[in-house]
């Protein structure tokens, strides 16, 4: 039996989402905060088993009634240059070293689990599933609608929301160049490593806004409500913040990723794929300065290859050898709670609008 899914302005009271940030930045107690003040809360299941992924979904639905989402990660094609990969690993040897780790294992499945996960949400259903890394098939997509979910995709060019409209998704969240952490193409092209890939988040909703019928979510560099009124404005539904979460009490985050943020140690961030094997925004520090041109197209092998080192630095208290994911706006960062921070960017919000609604013509 078919069940209409909800549209996501039925989801929440505030075009606010929170960002599916992995690696355990989003936990349940940020999901359930942001959600409880009336935005819209996510959990990142990219990384987790399967199993992990189940009890946090169970600790969020204890933590809250209202809608939230799960990010699944796509699988990705084993095309990787395994030599490559040793070539980097020889590289990173004085790294670990110094860091008294060892690196890790990159003989990995490159699926992260996508049909166990999928199989779980089929289940169990959750309001909202949102994918990043690709595009999941019209089947995948039409036994969600079927389930009364709310599916996203997200998508960084005209060419790649087209393709989410044609499978069938409810709305599709753009990415621009500004956001922090991975970019979320659906395919990763070394060739755009030139500074040419890309294109600023304005742009980017103009030109979707003309080429797809499906509502869009903004996601890129906000981090106050002023600018939520301008990607609304521009014709976004809502606006997806990530590194405006990230100092937040329930943030998972390390408390070093957190004070990074607005640390004069740290001025601005760049697309690397030193910690991943995919292209990512994050503060330059030192390992992103030494290893960033080196590193191969090798995602999720970089990834796993670097997690003892990333681990063991944050574990010494160096950040200069942490992954600091942070899109382009991270000097704004704010450290309130994560309810009130939704409440603040609301009220920031009504203000923006209240005035755009007063200016003369």
């Amino acid at each position: 039996m078919s069940t209409s899914s909800p549209s996501l302005s039925e989801l929440t009271a505030h075009p606010v989402i929170q960002a599916p940030m992995a690696g355990g930045v989003s936990r349940p107690e940020l999901a359930a905060a942001v959600s409880e003040a009336g935005g819209l809360g996510f959990l990142a299941a990219g990384y987790k088993t399967p199993e992990a992924m189940y009890e946090e979904i169970r600790q969020l639905r204890q933590l809250t009634g209202r809608p939230f989402g799960v990010n699944l990660f796509m699988p990705q094609p084993r095309t990787t240059d395994p030599s490559a990969v040793d070539v980097y690993r020889e590289q990173l040897a004085g790294e670990a070293t110094w860091y008294e780790t060892e690196l890790g294992d990159t003989d990995v499945t490159t699926d992260d689990a996508y049909e166990a996960k999928l199989a779980i949400l089929h289940d169990d259903p959750v309001p909202v599933v949102s994918f990043h890394f690709g595009c999941p098939t019209r089947r995948v997509l039409a036994r969600f609608a079927q389930l009364g979910t709310c599916t996203v995709v997200t998508a960084t060019s005209v060419a790649e929301a087209r393709a989410v409209q044609a499978a069938g998704a409810h709305a599709v969240c753009l990415q621009g160049i500004e956001a922090g952490g991975h970019q979320g193409t659906h395919r990763d092209d070394a060739q755009g490593d030139r500074g040419s890939a890309g294109i600023g988040l304005l742009s980017l909703i103009t030109q979707v806004k003309e080429a797809v019928e499906l509502p869009l979510i903004a996601a890129g560099g906000l981090m106050r409500g002023q600018q939520i009124a301008a990607v609304l404005a521009a014709g976004a539904v809502a606006g997806q913040l990530g590194t405006a979460f990230v100092p937040t009490e329930e943030s998972g985050a390390h408390p070093l990723h957190k004070q990074a943020l607005t640390s004069p140690l740290f001025t601005r961030t760049e697309l690397t794929r030193a910690f991943s094997g995919r292209p990512a925004r994050g503060l330059v520090n030192r390992f992103l300065r030494e290893h960033g041109p080196y590193a191969p197209a090798a995602y999720p092998q970089l990834h796993y290859l670097t997690a003892g080192l990333r681990k063991a630095a944050a574990k010494a208290k160096d950040p200069q050898a942490m992954a600091l994911w942070a899109g382009q706006g991270h000097r704004l960062a704010r450290e309130l709670p994560a309810g009130q921070l939704v409440e603040v960017l609301a009220a920031e919000l009504a203000e923006a609008r209240t005035a755009l609604a007063g200016s003369p013509s």
